[in-house]
C-alpha cells in the first residue's frame, strides 16, 4: 500500500533482461535527460580517459554475466543514451574513488532481524526514484529501489525467495577494476539464499568497493558482506551495529572517509547503546556534533541527501517491510 505523499514512484518491468532494462530505462529517462548528463559527476564518470577501464570491464561481462549487461544494453536504449555512457556511469564506484553513493545501516540480529536503511544519492533525484517490480521471463522476481540510469540492486532490495539486501557506498583507493560492483549487486538478486548470494559476491570482487547486509526468512543469520578491491569480508552480526561509507573489516586499508561517514558511523553508534531508541529514531537523527545521519543539506560535503528509508523485519516465517520517502511520517508503501 502506499500513502497519499509520494515521490517515490513504482515501475513494472518483465520480460527478458533486455526488455527489463529498456522499461526501466525509459522511466527514468525524463530525470536522466534533465538533471543527470548535465552534472558534473556525469562528465567526470563518462570521461573517454576510462576507455580502457570500460573496454576491459565490458568484456569480463560479456565472459560472467552476459544477462546484466544485456539490461545494461536495453536501458541505454529506453535513456536514448549510447550504451558506452550508461555502462560507465553503472561503473562510476568503479572508475572513481569518491562517488555521490552515501547510506547508512541499521543491523540489529535476533528471532525477529532488523535491517534499516538510509539511501542517501544525489539531490537532485529527489521525487525520481522508484520502486522497480521486476518479473523476469526466467529467474526470480524481486522488487529495488533504483535511481534513474542505474540497474537494480546496489540500494536495497529483496526477492521472491524472501531474500532482503541493502547495499552501502565504500570508498577504496588503488582498485583496478575488471568488473562492475553494481552488476555483481544486480546478479546477486537472483540467489536463493543467503550462501548462493555471499558466493555471487566473493567470485568477482576485483571492482570498487561495496557493503552489504543480507538476510533472509527461515535463515537465523544476519551477515555483513564487504567487497572490493580484489578481496571479500564476511562477518556474522551479533550484536547491534551500524555501517556507514567506509570498511569496517575488509583488510583493505587504503580507502577513503569523508567527515560525513565517519561522524554518522560515531553517532550512529553512540545512538545504538540507547535501548530506547528504534532503528527508524536512529536514521532520522540530525543532531549530534557532527554531520548528520539524516541528511537534507543542499551544500552536503558528499553531495548527497537521504532520499528513502527502508525498515525490513526477517523473522523465521516473515518478512515485513516499509519504505518512508521524508523525515516524519507514515510509510510511503509497506506490505508483509
Amino acid at each position: 500500500m502506499s500513502n497519499d505523499v509520494n515521490d517515490i514512484g513504482w515501475c513494472v518491468a518483465s520480460g527478458t533482461r533486455q526488455e527489463i532494462g529498456e522499461t526501466l530505462g525509459r522511466h527514468g529517462k525524463h530525470a536522466v535527460q534533465t538533471h543527470l548528463v548535465r552534472s558534473d559527476i556525469w562528465a567526470q564518470v563518462t570521461s573517454t580517459i576510462h576507455d580502457p577501464v570500460l573496454a576491459r570491464v565490458k568484456q569480463r561481462l560479456q565472459r560472467t554475466y552476459p544477462g546484466s549487461l544485456s539490461e545494461l544494453e536495453g536501458m541505454a536504449t529506453g535513456l536514448d543514451l549510447p550504451f558506452r555512457d550508461v555502462l560507465a556511469w553503472n561503473c562510476r564506484g568503479d572508475i572513481l574513488a569518491s562517488v555521490p553513493d552515501g547510506c547508512t545501516t541499521v543491523q540489529l540480529p535476533g528471532d525477529d532481524i532488523t535491517i534499516a536503511h538510509n539511501e542517501d544519492g544525489l539531490p537532485f533525484f529527489r521525487g525520481s526514484c522508484f520502486i522497480a517490480d521486476v518479473k523476469p521471463a526466467d529467474g526470480l522476481a524481486f522488487y529495488a529501489f533504483c535511481y534513474p540510469g542505474s540497474i537494480p540492486g546496489h540500494t536495497f532490495a529483496w526477492n521472491d525467495a524472501g531474500l532482503v539486501m541493502t547495499v552501502n557506498n565504500m570508498r577504496l583507493l588503488d582498485v583496478q577494476a575488471e568488473t562492475s560492483r553494481m552488476v555483481i549487486c544486480r546478479e546477486a538478486l537472483s540467489a536463493i539464499s543467503i550462501d548462493d548470494t555471499v558466493e555471487k559476491l566473493k567470485e568477482n570482487p576485483n571492482c570498487g568497493g561495496f557493503h552489504m547486509s543480507l538476510a533472509q526468512v527461515g535463515d537465523p543469520r544476519l551477515l555483513s558482506v564487504e567487497y572490493g578491491a580484489g578481496a571479500a569480508s564476511v562477518r556474522p552480526v551479533t550484536k547491534a551495529s551500524l555501517h556507514a561509507n567506509h570498511a569496517l573489516h575488509l583488510c583493505h586499508h587504503n580507502q577513503q572517509i569523508t567527515q560525513s561517514s565517519r561522524d554518522r558511523q560515531q553517532r550512529g553508534t553512540e545512538l545504538l547503546e540507547d535501548e530506547h531508541k528504534d532503528s527508524l529514531e536512529i536514521l532520522r537523527d540530525a543532531s549530534g556534533a557532527g554531520l548528520p545521519i539524516w541528511r537534507n543539506d543542499p551544500n552536503d560535503p558528499d553531495h548527497e541527501n537521504t532520499l528513502a528509508t527502508s525498515i525490513f523485519h526477517v523473522s523465521n516465517n516473515q518478512l515485513h517491510w516499509k519504505i518512508y520517502n521524508s523525515k516524519s511520517g507514515d510509510p510511503t508503501y509497506s506490505a508483509r
